[in-house]
This record gives structure tokens, C-alpha cells and sequence, in this order.
């Protein structure tokens, strides 16, 4: 029963600092740059069908915001056939997907240091999938659809409703909510990213996100995040502030939110879909709406990353045991890093993330997972053309590999 009792011990604290010492920063966070995205509106994207010579480096700019509405929105272009596939892989590469959130709440320097690496990474091994020209070597583009194909293929298909047009009561007004961001209604992108998702306006999952439940979340947010300020003040939350365990009843139940609010989304290892940033991007309420899940979805991993963490320590004898075990496969964790990112999604990247700042991997391992990983933006890819979403992820591994293992041997003492 001891055994049992310490278990359980290690997830209720586990669940509470998820909340409290993460989960509520990656929602204030993802508040602001939502709305700095909202009020952006895809402007980025417009300008970078029109710079070829430069569409790396805005790839590569697009990717390094925060989370995968950039990069997810670059995708597409390459199908439509505007943009470069070095420009692909810049975006991939510079993104580091919502463990970025994690990051900059934490260990702000540290993900400057990410995001300054894998930016440069990203640029110069764009340029150079472009100079050898390995889009056409790799990959054989499917001939696109003439307009004639395309529309008797687009009247065959059932019209999924846009989020837009769930949200109007007058469906008269929905005409102008089908606006898109990079593509159009009606073309091989619509066709591939709009038409197969399973959106419902009348499932209980949706009505209790899109409805009160996104207002409950972001209230309790909103409570934990003065706690968590708290905290960061050395402020014992749960005996100091006059009502007892204050902290661990709203870092528990935030938590426990979180969990119930990720899976009424149908959210698991990809919180973003293509749909979901147009919407982001078009309304702001629908940015509210979405940043909610996607903290739910943050704080979920993180509290998974610390439950692995706690339990480790636990299992193998304290956190001297889990430095020694550090020391000696640091190698293998840069791998392990590089490995993990080929994992399409942001779930195992935010454990990745969590795990280094518990010290259990070293930065190396940690920039390789970063420069690795695609998340969410690998999705719409796999959608519209399987080999191309292959052939990039293979891509952005190679140099994720080098450049960790020359920081693991070279620089890792300077970081």
C-alpha cells in the first residue's frame, strides 16, 4: 500500500504543478501571440508566394513563431505549386510546434537559443534543398487537376460546414466566413484539408468547447495563473493565502480539465489542423476557442512528461541516479531527440521539452529534437501527398543529427 500511496502521491503533485507552474503561463502566452496572429491575418503568407528568391527565410520566419499555425499554413503552397521545397523544409525545421509554449515559460533564454540555431539551420538547409533542386530529384509531383476536374470533383463531395458557418445562427451570412488563407474554396488544397475532417456542430464535444466550455477553461486559467504568479515568488499557495490547498484544488482540477477538455476535443498527438488555423486567423472568438484546447492540450503532455519524470526518480533510486544515467547516454538522448521529432504532432516534443528542463536530456538532445520535429505541420502534408510529407521529415532529420551532435561534443559545456 505504501507503494501505491507514493504513486498516487507523485500524480495528484504532478497534476498540480502542470497546471500552476506551466499549463496557465502557456495559456497567457498563447493568448498574446494568438491575437498578434489574429490581427497579422496570414499577411506573411500572402507576401511569400510573391519572393521567390527569399521564400526560405519567410518559411523559416513563418515556422519560428510560436506553436504550428506558420508552418501549417506554408504546406499547402508547395502543393499548390508556389513555393519552393527548400521553403518546406525551412518552415519544418525552424518550427518547434507547442513545445515552444513550454519553453518560453520556463527557460525564455534557453528557447532563444533554440529558436536562433534552428532558424539559421533552417535557412541554410533550405537553400541548399533548393540549389540541388531536391524537390523534382526526390519527389515526381502529381500533374494537377484541370478547374473542370476539380469542380465536378468538389460538387461530388458533402459540404462539411466551416467552423464560421457553425457559429451563425444566420446561415445567410456564412457565404462570407468561407474565406481561406493561401488557397480557395473549391481547389486540390480545399478538396484535401477541408473535406475530410469530421467536425460537428451538434456532437457534445464541439457544442461544450465552442460553447461555455471554452469560458470555464480560460476562468480557470485566469485563477491558476495568479497562483502561479504566486509561486513564482516563493508563496506557499496552498497554506499561505488563507484558504488551505487552494493550490492543489485548482491545480488538480486545472489539470483534470485539461485532460477531459483535450479528449472532448478529439486531440491526442495533433492539436492544430489547417481548417482550425484559418479559423484562428479569421475570428477572434474562434482564437479564444482554439488557444483553450491547445493549452488543455500543453498542460496534458506536461503533466504526462512529469508523471514519467517523477516516476523515474522514483523507481531508480533519486535524482542522483537519473544524472549518472545523464552522463552516460547523453549520445543516445541526441538521437533519441532526432528520433522522437520524426514523430508527426506536438505530444512527445512537449515531453522532450519537459524532460529537458528537468535535466534529464542535454540541450543537444533538445536542439536536435527541436530542428527534427515537424509538429502539426506534417499533417496537412500527409493529407495531400504521402511522399512529399515523408521525404521532408527524412530532410529535416539529417541536419538535426549533425548539428546536435556538434553541440553535444563541442558546445554543450557553453549552453
Amino acid at each position: 500500500m505504501t507503494i501505491i500511496n507514493d504513486l498516487f502521491k507523485i500524480i495528484m503533485n504532478s497534476a498540480e504543478g502542470a497546471f500552476l507552474q506551466v499549463g496557465v503561463f502557456v495559456g497567457a502566452v498563447l493568448l498574446i501571440f494568438g491575437y498578434i496572429n489574429y490581427k497579422k491575418n496570414g499577411k506573411l503568407i500572402e507576401s511569400i508566394e510573391k519572393s521567390k528568391k527569399v521564400q526560405p527565410i519567410i518559411g523559416a520566419l513563418l515556422g519560428l513563431s510560436p506553436g504550428c499555425g506558420g508552418a501549417i499554413l506554408v504546406m499547402p503552397l508547395y502543393i499548390k505549386g508556389t513555393i519552393s521545397f527548400g521553403t518546406v523544409i525551412a518552415a519544418l525545421i525552424s518550427t518547434m510546434g507547442d513545445a515552444a509554449f513550454v519553453l518560453i515559460t520556463v527557460m525564455p533564454v534557453k528557447y532563444l537559443w533554440i529558436s536562433a540555431l534552428s532558424f539559421i539551420v533552417a535557412i541554410i538547409t533550405g537553400y541548399i534543398v533548393d540549389y540541388f533542386n531536391l524537390g523534382n530529384k526526390l519527389i515526381k509531383r502529381k500533374p494537377m487537376k484541370s478547374k473542370e476536374q476539380l469542380k465536378q470533383i468538389h460538387e461530388k463531395l458533402k459540404h462539411i460546414p466551416t467552423e464560421f458557418e457553425l457559429s451563425f445562427k444566420d446561415k445567410s451570412m456564412s457565404q462570407e466566413f468561407k474565406n481561406h488563407i493561401g488557397h480557395e474554396e473549391g481547389d486540390e488544397i480545399d478538396i484535401a484539408l477541408h473535406h475530410n475532417n469530421k467536425l460537428s456542430g451538434s456532437s457534445f464535444g464541439y457544442r461544450f468547447t465552442h460553447g461555455i466550455g471554452y469560458k470555464i477553461f480560460w476562468s480557470t486559467v485566469t485563477m491558476g495563473l495568479l497562483l502561479g504568479v504566486l509561486l513564482l515568488f516563493q508563496i506557499d499557495v496552498n497554506s499561505q493565502i488563507g484558504i488551505p490547498y487552494l493550490g492543489s484544488i485548482i491545480g488538480i482540477s486545472g489539470t483534470l480539465f485539461s485532460i477531459g477538455y483535450m479528449i472532448l476535443s478529439k486531440k491526442f498527438l495533433q492539436d492544430d489542423t489547417h481548417q482550425e488555423e484559418e479559423s484562428k486567423l479569421l475570428s477572434l472568438k474562434e482564437t479564444l476557442i482554439h488557444n483553450a484546447i491547445e493549452t488543455a492540450f500543453v498542460t496534458t503532455w506536461v503533466f504526462a512528461a512529469y508523471v514519467i519524470y517523477e516516476f523515474g526518480v522514483y523507481f531508480v533510486g533519486g535524482e542522483l541516479a537519473i544524472e549518472n544515467w545523464l552522463t552516460v547516454t547523453g549520445v543516445i538522448a541526441v538521437l533519441i531527440g532526432a528520433i522522437v521529432g520524426l514523430i508527426p504532432g506536438c505530444g512527445p516534443q512537449i515531453i522532450i521539452v519537459t524532460l529537458f528542463l528537468k535535466g534529464m536530456i542535454p540541450f543537444a538532445a533538445l536542439l536536435a529534437n527541436a530542428i527534427s520535429q515537424d509538429g502539426d505541420a506534417l499533417f496537412p502534408l500527409i493529407a495531400m501527398d504521402k511522399k512529399v510529407s515523408l521525404w521532408a521529415t527524412i530532410i529535416t532529420t539529417i541536419p538535426a543529427i549533425i548539428v546536435g551532435l556538434i553541440f553535444y561534443f563541442v558546445f554543450e559545456s557553453f549552453i
